[in-house]
């Protein structure tokens, strides 16, 4: 069940999911689902935190990948948002993040603080695991080593925030590649 809201919350977001989405998503009548969750807001957190926990281990599978340079850490990493997006859009719409798209409604996390909790736990985990990537990739010489890692971070996390953007707006897999290409080139060692 919170995989199937997870899903519908992230390309949808929270105001524009519907109970009767939610339902349909996850094979449940309403009853099921308020019998589970309290309210759409219970679901929606218990969703969120399980959407943080996957997203986030599949992310820190690829930076932590000690069989790869940093930068081609880094590259898996974007290689995934990317190849999700692509996935997504063979089904005719963006894959979206509930992390981007919850941190775009502020009103959700004054309503729960749990939710703002969540959204700076992951930033936080985020940026520490992009900073261990981007460690390795100085000390192994695959990026510019001159650069200060939490300005290096902030440009990658940014960036993916911002192709999940891109992509709700209508950018094609191609297009959100040759913007990661950019930054790539910006990072990596010449």
């Amino acid at each position: 069940m919170l995989d199937a809201a997870a899903a519908e919350f992230r390309v949808h977001g929270y105001a524009d999911t519907s109970t009767e989405q939610l339902c349909e998503a996850a094979g449940l009548r309403r009853s099921s689902l308020y019998n589970a969750f309290t309210s759409k807001d219970e679901l929606f957190v218990q969703a969120l935190r399980r959407y943080i926990s996957t997203a986030g281990g599949y992310q820190e599978a690829v930076l932590t990948d000690g069989l790869l340079s940093g930068a081609a850490r880094v590259r898996g990493l974007l290689d995934l948002v990317i190849g999700e997006e692509q996935e997504a859009s063979r089904d005719g719409h963006a894959a979206g993040c509930m992390i981007v798209a919850t941190r775009m409604s502020p009103d959700l996390g004054k309503r729960d603080v749990r939710i703002n909790n969540l959204l700076d736990q992951a930033l936080r985990q985020q940026m520490s695991i992009v900073g261990q990537a981007v460690r390795v990739g100085q000390a192994d010489g695959s990026l510019k080593p001159d650069l200060p890692v939490e300005d290096a971070v902030r440009a990658i996390v940014a960036l993916i925030s911002g192709l999940r953007v891109l992509a709700q707006a209508g950018a094609s897999p191609d297009e959100l590649r040759r913007t990661a290409e950019v930054t790539l080139r910006a990072l990596t060692a010449d």
